[in-house]
């Protein structure tokens, strides 16, 4: 999990915080939460971004392999947890 991917893709500043038994990358949307769906497939961090423009935007992002991840968004802020 790289904040740069985070930041490149989603076009949102996005910071890593690595802890004793995880690690948190939060990036800040800037916008409502019913206009992002976040989840975790296999590997696989799915972020979709409905800007009301045009198509939905999905990012992918990949976690480490037989990691507990888990996303949610709060307040327009992403927060991916993935414990080691």
């Amino acid at each position: 999990m790289n904040p740069k991917s985070f930041t490149e893709q989603l076009d949102a500043p996005a910071r890593r915080f690595d802890y004793d038994d995880e690690t948190v990358l939060v990036a800040d949307l800037g916008v409502d939460d019913d206009a992002v769906s976040v989840d975790v497939v296999d590997d696989t961090v799915i972020v979709v971004v409905e800007t009301g423009d045009d198509e939905p935007r999905q990012h992918e992002f990949d976690v480490p392999a037989g990691a507990v991840s888990k996303a949610l968004i709060n307040n327009g802020v992403v927060t991916v947890e993935v414990e080691r």
